[in-house]
């Protein structure tokens, strides 16, 4: 029996404590019940979830999961935290971003929580003529700037530090940073961006103004590619060392050099990878520095974003959960800064409702939910410890591969680090065409019925260099071919739900079917015959039993009534003649449906 300290709560202190293996035996009882036949470790390894990067999370870490020491908040490796004292002075920076001169939007946004301006300037933002107009009422020394101006960053930056000299803003109250990214412009555009004038901006800051820095590594180009948390980490790292070879070479010492940079990552929905990655990218980096021999310089400063690629097209609102789990994520993993993308990011400009919403995200869970009150709340985790040190290897593993191709201008003029990306997306793509990612709104629960949201069409970012994905196109595809036909006929494109037997037989099959259908905007119809439906095909839904005494025979009448192709909502079996496909949990969703929209005559 094991003796366990006296806590002052007996209530379980008489019974022994439970053991790793008894609980693998409970596992494996649970398993065979499922008709699954494993063991031990293999009965345990069954329930864990692959993830990308070669990483699988398990169902159960323990105190035997161990992980490198994480050091204190505020102290090499930064795995904690880059300041001691964490974000409990008053929580993170609300970091608005703009693309549009937003009249009084700027004013408004900093008095109701905002803290921070992000301005997207030049192609796909800002003229840099209207920086003055935009910041007008703005009051410099208390708010900070930050711009993102891609090639047009000198020009941007000059009229940022001379509204400074008007405003008479005292040069060490400057804060923010000026957004210079030669090879995240490049990754966007395919274009070299010249990166002499990056570092002419450096020397000034690091002369004449402490609170800014010049530089930006921005992750998002390659999450927005399709990158996974390990390539995104992997390429922040390949950018950030870049850089400061640049600055090095330029005469600014390695310290300075580091603080001149600021790191921008996407936060997702999956809200502890979220939490691992900012985690591990400061653990990363100080390894950087401390191999550069920047002594104390390691504390990465990150800024987080919540992620462009989950934002969902069709059922907008949805987004507001998935950004708040990301700002959640985001939070809890210790960023400086965090900018909550608008629910309806993806539809265009954001209006007032949206962007009051995005500002209020984070003001709910610093004020009301007191996430920045502890910090680093998910440390001693050891899920979140284990997982941040397996993200740190494969995102150093992935750094190491682009320094071996040459680095990171090399990796992507070469196309290898495209290639990488677009693998990765690949295989993901294939996952959320089988529905095993499942889209809320629109891969799982359509509504087809939903009235369209729009918005004025946001102006077009810089392109030509690594694409931008969203987890939605395969199936936005599919419902853009629905609304076009429903546009042209006045209907949708229909499909047949021939249920068989009583509701307890059918029903799980037929909410499948439907909820599957409706995702590539075809609508189900399950009431009365198959001639008064207005479907061209149709689909049987059943229990397997049923199956076999009525299936074919339903299927022939089916053809007979003039149903072109016929449906089985299930696996394969003996019961399929006349039964020309099958849609089940796992089959390609997006092959489908669009083969039966060709079928259909729907373009």
């Amino acid at each position: 029996m094991t003796v366990l300290p006296d806590d002052g709560l007996s209530l379980a202190a008489d019974f022994p404590a439970a053991t790793h293996e008894q609980w693998q035996r409970l596992v494996e009882g649970v398993l065979r019940k499922s008709g699954k036949e494993a063991e031990g470790t293999a009965a345990e390894d069954a329930l864990s979830t692959a993830l990308e990067d070669g990483l699988r999370t398990r169902p159960l870490y323990t105190a035997h999961d161990t992980a490198p020491e994480p050091g204190f908040p505020g102290f090499a490796p930064f795995v904690r935290g880059g300041r001691a004292t964490g974000n409990t002075a008053g929580g993170w920076d609300l970091r608005q971003r703009y693309t549009v001169a937003a009249g009084d939007a700027v004013l408004g946004d900093l008095e109701n929580g905002v803290t921070s301006l992000w301005l997207v300037v030049g192609e796909g933002g800002l003229p840099v003529s209207s920086i003055e107009r935009v910041l007008d009422g703005v009051h410099l020394d208390l708010a900070p700037v930050v711009l993102d101006a891609g090639r047009d960053v000198q020009d941007a930056a000059d009229a940022l530090l001379r509204l400074y000299e008007r405003r008479g803003v005292d040069r060490g109250a400057a804060r923010g940073g000026l957004g210079a990214d030669p090879l995240g412009y490049e990754a966007r555009t395919g274009r070299p961006c010249d990166i002499t004038p990056t570092t002419d901006l450096a020397h000034r800051c690091a002369e004449g103004y402490p609170g800014l820095r010049a530089l930006t590594v921005d992750a998002l180009p390659y999450h927005e590619a399709g990158g996974s948390a390990a390539q995104e980490l992997g390429a922040s790292l390949a950018t950030g060392v870049a850089y400061l070879r640049e600055l090095t070479g330029a005469g600014l010492p390695v310290e300075r050099a580091c603080a001149q940079l600021e790191f921008r990552y996407a936060a997702t929905a999956d809200q502890f990878l979220t939490i691992a990655k900012l985690r591990a990218a400061r653990r990363l980096w100080a390894r950087v520095a401390e191999v550069c021999g920047a002594v104390g310089a390691g504390a990465q400063v990150q800024h987080a974003v919540t992620s462009p690629v989950m934002m969902s097209r069709r059922d907008p609102w949805v987004n507001m959960l998935r950004t708040t789990i990301a700002t959640l994520g985001a939070g809890v993993g210790g960023a400086d800064a965090v900018t909550v993308l608008p629910f309806d990011h993806a539809l265009g400009l954001p209006d007032a409702f949206a962007r009051r919403i995005a500002r209020n995200t984070s003001t709910i869970l610093i004020e009301e939910s007191h996430l920045s009150r502890v910090i680093d709340p998910a440390g001693g985790s050891w899920y979140v410890e284990r997982l941040t040190d397996e993200l740190a290897h494969a995102g150093w593993e992935f750094f190491q591969w682009i320094e071996r191709n040459g680095g990171q201008a090399t990796a992507l003029r070469s196309g290898r680090l495209g290639q990488e990306l677009a693998d990765t997306w690949a295989a993901r793509g294939a996952k959320l065409a089988k529905r095993r990612e499942p889209i809320t709104g629109v891969s799982e629960f359509p509504h087809l019925a939903e009235r369209a949201v729009e918005r004025e069409p946001a102006p077009e970012g810089p392109a030509g260099g690594l694409p931008r994905v969203r987890r939605d196109e395969a199936f936005e595809a599919l419902r853009a071919r629905s609304d076009a036909h429903l546009a042209a006929t006045g209907a949708r494109p229909r499909v047949f739900l021939a249920t068989l037997g009583p509701a307890a037989a059918h029903s799980a099959r037929a909410t499948f079917a439907s909820n599957l259908f409706q995702a590539g905007g075809i609508e189900p119809v399950s009431d009365g015959t198959f001639e008064d439906s207005g479907a061209t095909e149709a689909c049987l839904c059943s229990s397997d039993a049923l199956y076999e005494e009525r299936a074919a025979a339903t299927a022939a009448a089916l053809k007979a009534a003039g149903a072109r192709h016929v449906f089985l909502a299930g696996r394969p079996g003996p019961w399929d003649a006349d039964v020309d496909g099958h849609v089940f949990a796992g089959c390609d969703a997006v092959a489908v449906l669009s083969a039966t929209l060709d079928r259909m005559g729907v373009s």
